[in-house]
C-alpha cells in the first residue's frame, strides 16, 4: 500500500517556526509531525510513502534521508514554482502513485486516534474517495445523504452551498467536518484526465464535481479524537495528545532506504 503526505505548505500560522523551517518538521512534544504521521502510516501497513514539498524542501529531503527513508521507499515530489494545492499535488505524484490500487493520502499537520487498518477495510471498494470526517464543530462542512454519499458542500460563515445536484437542501443532509485523511482509488487520474485538469486546484473542488457521477462517501470513525497543529497555540494541545495516545516517541525501522527526488 502506497501513502501520501500533503507536506508542502507554507505553515504560516505556525510562524515565526515556519519562518526558518517546513511545517512538516515542527516538532510536537520533541518529534517532528513528518515523523509522527510517516510512523502511523507504516505501522498501519504503508509500504511506500510519497512526500510533496514546496517550502524549504532541502530540509525535507535532508531529514528523510537522515532518517534513512524511514525504513522504506520514499519518493519526494517537489513543486518548486508553485503550491498545486491538494488536487494538483496529487496529480503531480500520479507517476508514484498510480497502478498499485487505493492509496491513502494524508495531512502532515493532522494528529489523530483514528484505525487506519479498520478505515482502509471498511471503505467501500466502489468508491472513488472516501473521506475521514467527523462531526467536529467548524465553519466548512461536507454534506452527505443518508448513504453517506458526498453531495456537497456548505460554509456556515457565507452562507454559501456548493453542490452538483440541483435543488440540494443542505437541512437534509449530514454535515460533517472533514479530517484531511482520505482513502482514494488510483482511477482517480483517469477522472482527471476526463475532466482535463492540470496545474493547480483543489481536491475539494474536484471531489465536488466528482460527485455527480462517481461515488464518493463519508466515513466517521467511533471514539474520534484528532487536533489539526496549524497554529502556534496548538502545539501544546498536540503534545498532551500524543502523550495520551502512547505516542511520546515514535520509533521507525531505520534499515535499507531508498529516496527518490
Amino acid at each position: 500500500m502506497k501513502a501520501m503526505i500533503f507536506a508542502a505548505g507554507l505553515g504560516t500560522r505556525l510562524r515565526p517556526l515556519t519562518d526558518t523551517m517546513p511545517k512538516a518538521l515542527v516538532p510536537v512534544d520533541g518529534v517532528p509531525l513528518l515523523k509522527r504521521v510517516a510512523t502511523r502510516l507504516l505501522e498501519a501497513g504503508a509500504e511506500e510513502l510519497v512526500i510533496n514539498t514546496h517550502h524549504f524542501p532541502e530540509q525535507i529531503a535532508a531529514y528523510v534521508a537522515a532518517e534513512r527513508g524511514f525504513g522504506v521507499p520514499v519518493h519526494l515530489s517537489p513543486e518548486p514554482e508553485q503550491l498545486l494545492e491538494t488536487g494538483g499535488g496529487i496529480l503531480h505524484a500520479r507517476s508514484f502513485l498510480e497502478g498499485s490500487g487505493p492509496f491513502l493520502v494524508h495531512n502532515v499537520d493532522i494528529l489523530s486516534n483514528l484505525d487506519l487498518r479498520r478505515f482502509f477495510a471498511e471503505a467501500r471498494p466502489e468508491a472513488l474517495a472516501t473521506l475521514v470526517v467527523s462531526e467536529r464543530q467548524t465553519s466548512r462542512y461536507f454534506l452527505f445523504d443518508e448513504g453517506m454519499r458526498l453531495v456537497g458542500w456548505t460554509d456556515l460563515r457565507t452562507g454559501e452551498v456548493r453542490s452538483p445536484f440541483p435543488g440540494l437542501v443542505p437541512g437534509r443532509c449530514r454535515r460533517l467536518a472533514f479530517a484531511g485523511i482520505h482513502w482514494i482509488s488510483d482511477r482517480i487520474f483517469d477522472v482527471m484526465d476526463d475532466y482535463c485538469l492540470q496545474g493547480r486546484f483543489s481536491i475539494v473542488d474536484f471531489y465536488l464535481r466528482a460527485a455527480a457521477e462517481h461515488p464518493i462517501y463519508g466515513y466517521v470513525p467511533e471514539d474520534f479524537r484528532m487536533l489539526d497543529v496549524g497554529k502556534l497555540d496548538s502545539l501544546e494541545a498536540a503534545g498532551a495528545l500524543v502523550r495520551e495516545l502512547g505516542e511520546a516517541a515514535p520509533l521507525c525501522d531505520s534499515g535499507e532506504k531508498s529516496i527518490h527526488l
